[in-house]
């Protein structure tokens, strides 16, 4: 089958289609063929090599984290899903290698009849990421948050969760996107230079929670929340020189020690939450570009701009 990968760190040339063994489902676990799959902003910075103190790899790294499709084989012990379902999930973040013709699902849930393929394939990592760190600050119903980074993948999955957990949402973001966060249910603001001022006139009480999908910005962010424990960076390796609490979902390495010592734990409940605002129109996962599997470069090269709106996926 075909599947991305890279052989060493570096610009998104560096990734390329390669023909590998296919993967077998295992007990608890599904295979499908993939439709759709998500390119994961952290793996962007895994790739070109700024991560490498943090996540050690082994080459060659096959890349992708999420994916849809419909399933074509089912492991021991799976009693909810068959042979021809259409399913969105992840791969545990160990094994990744969504980005492929077929790929091991270790969680996931129906795909919803309202999101294309390219909506599902780039969903389940962000739904995931956004449960996490919104469980973490406690955002709920009258809670005022503010999503820093909120037209990104994450960013407005994040914006539309924190909305129907009934949180007033302010999303920073260009001011191209601002009538786009506003569909989401968030107020606008630019990030930047005189973010606090802005903040302040926005939400006079202040905000209860921050949510950093940007990084670049913890200063400020942290002085507009008032306690560093009120902020959560999904995007900032400065987090702990901050106070801040960086939140990833890194296995431990194979020694046991210090890479998955502070992940916090998956919160896979957000897929099927996800299935059912779906369903009631209240989820939608905004798709910035999607490229063909042969064009994961491209892919790559599109999310390090950093200047996508929404997620960008690769279709099979």
């Amino acid at each position: 089958m075909r599947a991305i990968q890279f052989t060493e760190y570096g610009p998104p040339g560096v990734v390329h289609v390669a023909e590998v063994a296919a993967p077998h489902a295992g007990a608890g676990a599904i295979r499908v063929a993939v439709r759709a799959s998500g390119i994961s902003p952290g793996e962007i910075r895994i790739r070109s090599g700024e991560m490498r103190d943090v996540v050690p790899l082994a080459f060659p790294y096959r890349t992708g984290f999420d994916a849809a499709g419909v399933v074509d084989e089912v492991g021991e012990g799976v009693t909810d899903v068959g042979v021809g379902d259409e399913v969105f999930g992840m791969t545990t973040t160990a094994a990744r290698g969504a980005n492929a013709d077929f790929v091991v699902l270790a969680a996931w849930a129906p795909k919803p009849a309202a999101w294309s393929w390219e909506e599902a394939g780039g969903a389940a990592g962000a739904v995931e990421t956004a449960t996490r760190v919104l469980d973490r600050l406690a955002v709920g119903a009258g809670r005022t948050v503010l999503v820093q980074g909120a037209a990104g993948g994450v960013g407005t999955v994040a914006v539309q969760l924190a909305v129907a957990r009934g949180a007033i949402v302010i999303g920073t973001a260009s001011e191209a996107n601002h009538d786009f966060l506003r569909s989401l249910g968030a107020e606008p603001t630019t990030y930047g230079t005189g973010l606090a001022e802005r903040i302040r006139a926005l939400a006079p009480a202040g905000v209860d929670a921050v949510f950093d999908c940007a990084g670049g910005a913890l200063p400020d962010l942290v002085a507009i929340a008032g306690d560093p424990a009120r902020v959560v960076t999904i995007a900032d390796l400065t987090a702990a020189a901050h106070g801040v609490h960086l939140s990833h979902g890194a296995p431990a390495d194979d020694t046991g020690t210090a890479l998955g010592a502070s992940a916090d734990p998956m919160a896979l409940h957000g897929l099927s939450l996800a299935v059912t605002l779906a369903g009631e129109g209240r989820l939608r996962v905004p798709v910035a570009a999607a490229f063909p599997l042969a064009e994961a470069a491209a892919a790559h090269a599109l999310s390090e701009t950093r200047h996508a709106r929404g997620k960008i996926v690769l279709v099979h």
